[in-house]
């Protein structure tokens, strides 16, 4: 019952951004029937793959290795992946000490060229794959790179190797430095994408790629207390994170993380506030599905799909209340509310 008092409350907080989206672009005046992607079902996988590229020092390389195994670690107890679901890539895939277990290969071309087949092999269609890039990015003459060991890696280079993932849910966090323009070549319809900055000035080292992995270790951005962490919560929750870290320190903030999920390339410093980016995002888990510790039975699963199912086309809805008229954008909430507390309810109830 608790998840569904929350979610009242985010509906009444939230109104004036319910009359303010929809703007026209992107994915700005679609229905939830116009909205096919994130649908998450018990049969549904989710992978993630994490790339950890060549570093400048061996400080900046332990510190970017912690990042990477503490997010696999959370991604194992806090998110329900299993450990062949992630794919772990680190510099040259050596001298890994104790994360050696963990570790599938190198941050070389190939090594990321075999990881994401091995990931369209296992996938199928309305599964979910979330792309983690730590290191050093570059960005010269409209030349944007991801600094990996060997040849280094371009944002057209990471479409082309996503590209066979038909029908595969995608999310990509680039926490590197200058990451804005290689981000915007991964920037397409149906997908998540994340920008650690939002230009190529912005070339010193972020902060950012730390602060997301704290927000989602043991969910700490489950902001609407849900029971999962959405891809808007982790990015509202970082961000907010790294602008209280600048002010702490007295500095001027040398980095702007930015958050694209409509297809345009536009990406927004505030998604989700009257920006055409963030509908998406809010609907994106990065959780597999899962019925709760206490209730594992099938149909506690069954109910718990169908739970987060109807929480979506609220959200959907919500975002989309320019484009219906008052009584029956109120009418269709009515029964969505009144669906998902019956079901809530029902799930409650279950031993």
């Amino acid at each position: 019952m608790m998840r569904l008092v929350v979610l009242l409350t985010m509906l009444c907080c939230m109104s004036l951004h319910a009359q303010t989206a929809g703007q026209p672009g992107g994915l700005q005046g679609s229905g939830a029937e116009d909205t096919p992607w994130f649908q998450q079902t018990p049969d549904n996988n989710k992978f993630a793959l994490i790339i950890v590229g060549a570093a400048a020092s061996d400080e900046i390389r332990q510190r970017m290795r912690g990042w990477a195994t503490d997010l696999h670690a959370s991604l194992l107890a806090d998110y329900g992946y299993v450990g062949n679901a992630i794919e772990l890539l680190i510099d040259d895939g050596s001298n890994v000490g104790n994360a050696a277990a963990i570790v599938s290969g190198g941050s070389q071309i190939e090594d990321i060229t075999a990881a994401v087949d091995r990931i369209a092999e296992d996938s199928a269609p309305g599964d979910q794959l979330t792309v983690f890039l730590f290191g050093h990015g570059s960005s010269t003459f409209g030349d944007a790179k991801f600094n990996n060991v060997g040849p280094d890696m371009t944002g057209n280079d990471l479409a082309g190797l996503l590209a066979p993932l038909a029908g595969v849910d995608i999310v990509i966090f680039n926490t590197t430095s200058a990451s804005f323009e290689f981000s915007r070549a991964l920037s397409v319809l149906g997908r998540v994408v994340v920008s650690a900055t939002r230009s190529a000035a912005e070339r010193y080292d972020p902060v950012f790629g730390g602060f997301l992995v704290a927000a989602l270790q043991e969910k700490r951005a489950d902001i609407d207390r849900n029971g999962r962490v959405s891809v808007l919560e982790a990015f509202n929750h970082a961000s907010g994170r790294v602008a209280q870290w600048y002010s702490d320190q007295g500095r001027l903030s040398t980095e702007n993380a930015v958050l694209d999920d409509s297809g345009d390339g536009l990406f927004s410093r505030e998604p989700g506030t009257g920006q055409p980016d963030g509908l998406l995002a809010e609907i994106a888990y990065l959780n597999v599905i899962s019925a709760g510790v206490q209730k594992t039975s099938p149909e506690a699963i069954r109910l718990q799909s169908e739970m987060q199912t109807i929480e979506r086309e609220i959200f959907i809805l919500r975002n989309q209340k320019v484009n219906y008229l008052e009584v029956d954008y109120w009418n269709r909430l009515e029964a969505l509310l009144i669906d998902l507390a019956t079901r809530t309810r029902r799930y409650n109830d279950l031993p």
